[in-house]
């Protein structure tokens, strides 16, 4: 078993795939790509893998890290862990947040009887067959740790030969997984701050002053009803957590029906849905309606979590509006938005302020309930701010004046 052992130790040579990796790992597209082919290559090499994982730990609000998990015969799968995940007592002791703090590489002998069990995923491993576990820390140019590991099922483990092969590629796989993770940092802020659309016209290039394009658009603009009143009587913790509350009724509701928020405004929200054709306003619209109710429902639902002194309940305004708007880089020196400006945006600030007047959740201009009558009925036509010609105004039949569900 020693010379067998020996024999396929020596016919392991990994300088191709280390080499693979000093190239930047061009011919994977994704993340998980670089991991299923670097197994399937370091398995020609002669190392016999099992179970292959890669933890990246990551910036962005909601995910603390990335897990790329390999097994024989198929393709990496990601896994993403919340915040919460750090407090959880397993992933605390587990070998990747020792190799984060420490920077040591932690090898365990499964093989032998008498090899320290001191993590749980130990047991899972045996219990796999696994003959022998190593991993070792990726380190970032920005003195981060990262980890990988790599597990087999060989008799009597690595090898020593099979063991420097690993080490070898450990240094390029650590270039490759920074720079892949800088990317999808980049990727990530972007996303959370502009946008989806907006990041991927960014790093595209769309970065100048200027650099705008009119597109047609269902406009969303919303606030929350009371919120001057709502700061002066409420602690500044309290009150940005009621915001963030207030922010996850309406955020999802606009995104599950494919709205893109632009920005946010102390309490206010500004949302687009593209139309992508004039035969597409209506459905546009119907998903923009779709949303409102959804958001207002998410609203209604919430304990009571308004003005503390009187225990109302939460309230908002929302005006929807159909029409052109620029959307693009404006702003002064290196300091840019990517936001959308123009008089339809106008409109439906002017709109949203009317709501309040009206005691209405949700109002719509002409242009947007044309598209939609029976879900809207006419409320009248008021003058607005910075407007020639009077606007005829629209709510939704199942609101009464005061802003409550008609009660059937």
């Amino acid at each position: 078993m020693h010379e067998h052992a020996e024999s396929r130790s020596s016919a392991c040579d990994a300088s191709a795939v280390a080499a693979w990796l000093v190239d930047g790992a061009r011919s994977a597209s994704k993340a998980e790509d670089v991991l299923t082919e670097l197994c399937e290559r370091l398995s020609r090499a002669g190392v016999p893998l099992w179970r292959v994982a890669v933890f990246v730990h990551t910036l962005h609000p909601q995910i603390l890290a990335r897990r790329f998990l390999w097994r024989p015969g198929g393709a990496a799968s990601v896994a993403e862990a919340a915040f919460e995940r750090a407090n959880d007592d397993e992933f605390r002791a587990s070998p990747v947040t020792r190799i984060r703090k420490t920077g040591e590489t932690i090898r365990r002998r499964l093989a032998d009887p008498h090899c320290p069990m001191d993590f749980t995923v130990l047991g899972e491993l045996r219990d796999e067959g696994v003959t022998d576990y190593l991993a070792m820390p990726l380190r970032f140019t920005n003195a981060e740790i990262h980890a990988a590991s790599f597990t087999t099922q060989q008799e009597g483990g690595f090898t020593d030969t099979q063991l420097e092969a690993l080490e070898a590629i450990i240094p390029p796989l650590a270039r490759v997984a920074e720079v892949r993770a800088l990317r999808r940092t980049a990727v990530n802020l972007l996303d959370a701050y502009v946008g989806h659309d907006a990041g991927e016209r960014i790093l595209a290039g769309r970065i100048r002053r200027g650099d705008t394009e009119a597109i047609r658009a269902a406009i969303w603009l919303s606030d929350m009803r009371g919120f001057t009143t709502l700061a002066d009587s409420m602690k500044p913790q309290a009150l940005i957590d009621l915001l963030n509350q207030f922010y996850d009724c309406l955020v999802p509701a606009i995104e599950a029906e494919g709205g893109e928020v632009l920005k946010f405004m102390g309490d206010g929200l500004l949302a687009i849905f593209r139309i992508a054709s004039d035969a597409a306003t209506g459905e546009v619209c119907a998903r923009a309606l779709r949303a409102a109710r959804d958001a207002r429902a998410r609203i209604e639902a919430l304990p009571a979590a308004g003005d503390p002194r009187t225990n109302a309940p939460l309230r908002f305004g929302l005006a929807l509006h159909v029409g052109e708007a620029l959307y693009g880089n404006i702003g002064g020196g290196g300091r840019l938005d990517f936001t959308c400006i123009g008089p339809a945006v106008n409109m439906a600030a002017r709109l949203e302020k009317l709501a309040a007047r009206l005691g209405r959740v949700i109002v719509g201009s002409t242009a947007f309930a044309q598209n939609l009558p029976n879900d809207l009925m006419t409320l009248g036509a008021f003058e607005l701010a910075g407007f020639r010609s009077a606007e005829t105004v629209f709510g939704l039949r199942e609101e009464e004046p005061e802003g409550m569900l008609t009660r059937s």
